[in-house]
């Protein structure tokens, strides 16, 4: 009986020792590594997907090995409805920046503009532009700016879409080479399509003309002087009031 009294005993010790063991741990989670960001496997450099409409996609490319300031563009078209899939490439001059899809000229046939920009000294931004058709790319020459137009440019260009328009805006410069500077000021331009052609226009004047054209025509204009009377002139009126008072007195 005793012997069972003390392993009943020894039991209940054993069964709290565990117990106090057990809340004292403390428990251990597990971390999850962090999932690396996609990368493109070489000689690819650059991808984005465009979703024109369901089944219609556009996957764009920036590919090459060696220099990584030329390379060549990949237009992937996937029309999943049709099971129809095209490719477009060509030639690149520096590393895309942005690609862009719009309808410039409303006729339901998307275009899609590849913006790549260049490292040389004023940064230089070219654009490749496609009216994709019928699963048929159409290559449309984008314009060179005119002589009025690069006055005063730099690059930095910014281009976005708005209003289906591919908008173009980039500070003005002063001066030419390393000691040129910012003028504050900014050219906007807005390109359309006619025709499978490019239209340009400027939206609004440069702050720097405008100012300057201000400076000018008030350099232009004469200043307004107020008519000089000669001593001559005051003593003549003088003497004819005088003679007038001596004639009404006169009469009186």
């Amino acid at each position: 009986m005793i012997r069972r009294l003390y392993y009943i005993t020894f039991l209940i010790a054993a069964a709290a020792a565990i117990t106090s063991c057990g809340g004292n741990q403390t428990k251990t989670t597990s971390v999850q590594p962090a999932s690396k960001a996609t990368q493109l496997m070489g000689p690819f450099r650059y991808h984005k997907m465009i979703e024109v409409s369901p089944g219609q996609s556009y996957d764009v490319f920036s590919w090459g090995r060696g220099s990584q300031e030329a390379g060549a563009f990949l237009i992937l078209h996937s029309d999943s409805s049709a099971i129809k899939y095209t490719t477009t490439t060509g030639d690149l001059d520096g590393n895309i920046i942005d690609v862009y899809n719009a309808d410039m000229d409303v006729d339901g046939n998307p275009e899609i503009l590849i913006q790549a920009k260049s490292k040389d000294t004023i940064n230089h931004t070219s654009i490749y532009a496609f009216e994709f058709n019928d699963n048929k790319a159409n290559k449309l020459d984008f314009p060179r700016l005119n002589s009025s137009q690069r006055k005063g440019y730099r690059g930095d260009d910014n281009f976005y879409i708005r209003d289906g328009k591919l908008i173009r805006e980039f500070p003005i410069y002063d001066g030419t080479g390393k000691q040129a500077k910012l003028t504050g000021a900014k050219r906007q331009l807005e390109y359309g399509l006619s025709r499978n052609e490019f239209t340009v226009k400027q939206l609004s004047k440069d702050s720097t003309s405008v100012a300057s054209k201000a400076t000018e025509s008030m350099a232009a204009k004469p200043a307004e002087t107020k008519p000089s009377t000669s001593k001559s002139e005051k003593k003549s009126s003088s003497s004819k009031s005088s003679k007038k008072k001596k004639h009404r007195r006169h009469r009186d």
